[in-house]
């Protein structure tokens, strides 16, 4: 359906890519993966026609629509939400009010009627007359309730905005379907919905996502943008990233024999067809994966952040009681903490989350309840908004200096460890309020590691970081020996480290110790959930 022929992007001297040659299929669902600052946006731009390339061409097959997920929250709001979904399929939406124009005029003509009954025509063979009712059903599937859908789009607030844009890149069937992010500010529900109907999805997709659980749902393909570089691999992302650190592992063991290797990586391909079943898009996906040479697989060049966690001592078994705590926004709160717990806190209304962890990590005052933790326990804290620690202009070494213990504050100490957090060579030296949103959470990770807690407070921390950075803090998180309390709306990171799963809604509170796909499918947990905050 699309072909990218010798693609070369420059910005001055900087290259961000150089002949590129690949080929997006109907039927398949490609992620666009890349570390920060690679191009993925840059690459979908261009696709779509609103970036052009220095040298190349991108084309796409004749009568092919493509609909792309729009990102600015403000372009329709002279539009109602039904208008604006139904502008997804723009030469649908122009016939139809083309042809209401038309019935409009006071002075109808013959030859108006003609036009309009080619309109109608044309209306109809579009499947137009039950195109209002598939927007509405795409707005209801995706949390926008009916009294919304005739309003006007300024007069939406900002995560309703959201769905409504991803209603309108889905509406009418598109032939290509380019988005980047399409699962940012969605709840768990709608994320798993549009897995589903993405699953499928018969035409093809291309996204830009950092969910890896996303990714592993929906995609057939994985399109690597890496030193310049647009590489295509078979299979999701799990498949890329565990095959790519097999062949890497392969590279390195330079003694082991080619036959070894071999039969190692089949071995592999085997097994993960074989777990294949579990995805919404599996019976392609194993055949594909079977079929699969072993020369496609290569070692990734990405680099990973070095997240080791270590205690300064071992916590009690006395970790945290909260009794009775309550707030303007939730009321009964009552958990006792086991050591070891590894705690998922929950709610459809973050506010809810941010206003617990402010309070546990006293940062604010609560007028009702108790607040108490055992004395063996250090707590070292990720806030969801973290600015204000990034305000002076002291440069990396320095910042991270102020967060040493005393014997580790030399020079060659922090910059050490800055290297191992992927900022090496002059990157050390640049002031910390200049940073981008990852390179801080980078920062904090920094200094939680070096603060050596025994209790880990992290409000939301994949937010800002790339698909690396996400999936190095998830592995060290699950060898981590001490208790953490956490929230994150990356499913992956929730399911392979918490043992726990606390809700907290305006009616109460929900205390499960359970994975978390075994707490999202549990029929009673359901009724429980609606009576959070019914």
């Amino acid at each position: 359906m699309i072909s990218v022929n010798n693609l070369s992007l420059q910005f001055g001297k900087r290259v961000l890519f150089d002949e590129v040659n690949i080929k997006f299929t109907k039927g398949n669902t490609y992620g666009i993966i890349g570390a920060n600052g690679a191009g993925k946006s840059t690459f979908l731009k261009i696709l779509s026609g609103e970036q052009d390339p220095t040298k190349g061409n991108v084309s796409i097959e004749k009568g092919m629509r493509m609909a792309v997920l729009k990102q600015d929250h403000y372009e329709f709001d002279e539009f109602s939400v039904m208008d604006t979904v139904m502008m997804g399929y723009k030469k649908l939406y122009d016939i139809m009010k083309e042809k209401d124009a038309i019935y409009m005029k006071p002075d109808f003509s013959d030859e108006d009627g003609v036009k309009a009954a080619e309109l109608e025509a044309e209306f109809a063979e579009m499947d137009g007359w039950n195109a209002e009712s598939g927007a509405a059903t795409l707005l209801s599937n995706l949390g926008v309730s009916e009294e919304v859908h005739y309003s006007q789009m300024s007069d939406v607030s900002g995560n309703l905005k959201v769905r409504i844009l991803l209603a309108q890149s889905l509406f009418g069937n598109p032939d290509i379907l380019l988005m980047d992010e399409p699962t940012n500010d969605l709840d768990i529900e709608t994320i798993s919905w549009l897995e589903d109907f993405l699953a499928d999805f018969e035409n093809t997709v291309i996204v830009i996502s950092h969910d890896r659980h996303f990714l592993d749902n929906v995609c057939t393909n994985i399109v690597d943008i890496d030193f310049s570089k647009i590489k295509q691999f078979t299979g999701n992302y799990s498949f890329w990233y565990h095959s790519s650190q097999l062949a890497l592992q392969q590279r390195q063991q330079q003694n082991k024999k080619m036959e070894d290797k071999k039969k190692e990586l089949q071995d592999f391909i085997q097994r993960f067809s074989a777990n294949a079943s579990k995805s919404k898009q599996a019976t392609s996906r194993k055949k594909v994966l079977e079929k699969l040479n072993i020369e496609d697989i290569e070692p990734s060049s990405r680099r990973y952040p070095a997240i080791i966690w270590e205690q300064e001592r071992e916590a009690g078994d006395q970790i945290l009681n909260v009794e009775h705590l309550e707030s303007n926004l939730f009321k009964d709160v009552n958990i006792n903490l086991n050591r070891g717990d590894k705690v998922a806190i929950m709610s459809k209304d973050g506010m809810i989350v941010n206003q617990f962890f402010q309070m546990i990590a006293g940062e604010e005052a609560h007028n009702q309840g108790e607040i108490k933790w055992g004395v063996t326990t250090k707590q070292t804290y990720l806030p969801v908004d973290h600015h204000h620690f990034f305000e002076s202009n002291d440069n990396l070494v320095d910042w991270l200096r102020q967060y040493s213990p005393e014997d580790q504050r030399d020079e060659v100490f922090i910059r050490g460890f800055l290297g191992k957090m992927l900022f090496s060579g002059e990157e050390v030296l640049k002031s910390c309020s200049v940073l981008s949103g990852g390179e801080k959470v980078r920062c904090m990770l920094s200094k939680m590691m070096l603060e050596q807690g025994n209790i880990l407070l992290m409000n939301d921390p994949t937010n800002h970081l790339d698909l690396e950075s996400i999936q190095a803090l998830n592995n060290s998180l699950k060898d981590f020996k001490g208790t953490i309390i956490f929230n994150s709306h990356d499913h992956e990171f929730i399911q392979t480290i918490a043992n726990r799963i606390i809700e907290i809604g305006p009616n109460g509170m929900i205390d499960k110790m359970m994975p978390f796909d075994d707490y999202l499918a549990d029929e009673k947990i359901k009724e429980q959930r609606l009576a959070l905050y019914s």
